[in-house]
């Protein structure tokens, strides 16, 4: 991504981005809430659990991300810069205690760490943790990043290092992320071709290796292929999600009259939200969700563009390829065209551990839109007047003015 001039206005009003993320983020978020509460009521009904308790939790996330989401958009850029490595370490020491006395999940997979009520997923902060520290990173050596040396390390091993900790805790789905992330800030700096092309077939050949060594992921895998396969077993929540969108149509049932949620189709409230979407509110419930996430991927990749400081560049274009990446996942395996990894839809799904540090990214992005179409559009917009009266100047004999200052700022 080549930086653009801020503030310029090309492609529109400057304020869009920041418009199109808090707009489609709250609608997601909205959405989000509706939808959990329509498809977790029947299950916590069937399981004896309280009709209302996971849409309440959800809610409550939602309470404590909102002023998380304000505060983030209010903050500079230095901050950002200054917690990459705090939030590093932290995020590393609680993956290490995740594998030490981390809560084993249903599915077999070791993410979790119970603090009394409080549960807390760190594989998902590990995410906004990468995405700061590898953009300050390859900001302050840009100037040596044409040598393989400083463009690889000590960023891959890093990224590695997080990636192995969470996969040891069998969370294969989030590690596809972590690594779309590196993936996105090599890209962002110019990495090579050939470079893509030697972490692609590694990662393709580790990604094999740590399907076969689980049976629980070589079924998912098999049933992917061919669903109907065993409808009643490995095929059973992909067969179940594809009746729920078949069963929508152009307008869905309406809300809260899935019959899919009625125990037929595992994981609803959480991975598996979208089928419950696509049936509720149909085709074109499911396109405008879709359209959201892709106002959300414009606006990222617009302020990474006119971004001029090289850690808001890097750090705005790793997060839209977080947000855009972990939707296509997820989105991709209720489709039936990915295997099922346990993502889950950001800004929808029911989960506080991915919420918060999602709306944390929306602010910080919204902060970097700010900065962008603020003080910098302005001096642009001051330089260019202050060019064109020298030029009308010099064009009539008459002495050049000085060029224009901005009251209340210094140089």
């Amino acid at each position: 991504m080549r930086p653009g001039r801020a503030g310029s206005g090309e492609g529109g009003h400057p304020s869009l981005p920041r418009y199109f993320l808090i707009g489609a983020t709250f609608l997601l978020i909205t959405v989000g809430l509706l939808e959990v509460y329509s498809a977790s009521t029947v299950h916590n009904l069937l399981t004896g659990k309280p009709e209302l308790g996971t849409v309440e939790r959800q809610a409550i996330s939602v309470a404590i991300g909102i002023p998380i989401l304000i505060v983030a958009a209010r903050l500079p850029v230095r901050f950002y810069r200054a917690l990459a490595y705090p939030l590093l370490i932290g995020t590393l020491i609680m993956l290490v205690m995740v594998l030490a006395l981390g809560q084993v999940s249903t599915g077999g997979n070791k993410n979790w760490l119970v603090f009394g009520p409080l549960t807390i997923q760190p594989s998902e902060f590990a995410k906004f943790a990468l995405v700061l520290w590898g953009a300050d990173l390859l900001a302050r050596k840009e100037k040596r990043l044409a040598s393989w040396d400083h463009l690889i390390v000590p960023l891959l091993p890093m990224a590695g290092l997080i990636i192995g900790l969470v996969m040891l805790g069998g969370d294969m789905g989030t590690s596809m992320i972590i690594a779309a992330i590196a993936f996105a800030l090599l890209w962002i700096v110019g990495a090579p071709g050939r470079l893509f092309a030697i972490l692609t077939g590694s990662a393709a050949g580790l990604a094999a290796v740590a399907v076969l060594l689980r049976p629980s992921r070589v079924r998912r895998f098999t049933a992917f292929l061919d669903p109907a396969a065993d409808p009643q077993g490995t095929g059973f929540q992909a067969v179940h999600s594809f009746s729920a969108l078949s069963t929508g149509g152009w307008f869905g049932v309406g809300v809260g009259a899935s019959r899919e949620k009625w125990g037929s189709l595992p994981e609803a409230q959480t991975d598996f939200i979208f089928a419950i979407i696509g049936e509720e509110l149909g085709l074109i419930g499911a396109l405008a969700v879709l359209a959201l996430f892709a106002l959300i991927g414009y606006a990222g990749v617009r302020i990474a563009l006119r971004a001029r400081d090289s850690f808001v560049r890097l750090a705005a274009g790793a997060v839209t390829a977080w947000l855009m990446v972990q939707m296509m996942i997820n989105l991709g395996a209720v489709l039936g065209v990915l295997p099922i990894a346990g993502v889950p839809l950001p800004f929808v799904s029911y989960g506080g551990s991915s919420l918060l540090p999602s709306m944390a990214a929306i602010g910080m992005l919204v902060s970097f839109a700010r900065s962008g179409d603020g003080g910098a559009g302005r001096t642009d917009m001051l330089s260019t007047r202050a060019s064109a009266a020298s030029a009308a100047a010099a064009g009539s004999g008459r002495p050049r003015p000085k060029a224009p200052r901005e009251e209340g700022r210094t140089t």
